[in-house]
């Protein structure tokens, strides 16, 4: 399960990395830049949903305080 979660987070901040590089190269010419940063939300959003999945199946568990009256 960490492999999967520390792998997304390797995609989004590559593919962040790969933004800023099309942001200096082509100066905003090109839609490299703009498709980059779109991966990069499509991949946060996947995440995002994989975790709040894997949390309904049981696959991983909150570890918030516990509130006891």
């Amino acid at each position: 399960m960490r492999f999967i979660i520390v792998l997304a987070f390797i995609l989004i901040i590559g593919s962040l990395a790969s933004a800023l590089f099309f942001m200096m190269r082509d100066r905003g010419r090109t839609p490299n830049m703009m498709r980059s940063l779109m991966f990069r939300v499509g991949f946060s959003v996947a995440l995002f949903l994989f975790i709040l999945f894997s949390h309904w199946m049981g696959w991983i568990h909150s570890t918030g305080i516990q509130m006891n009256p």
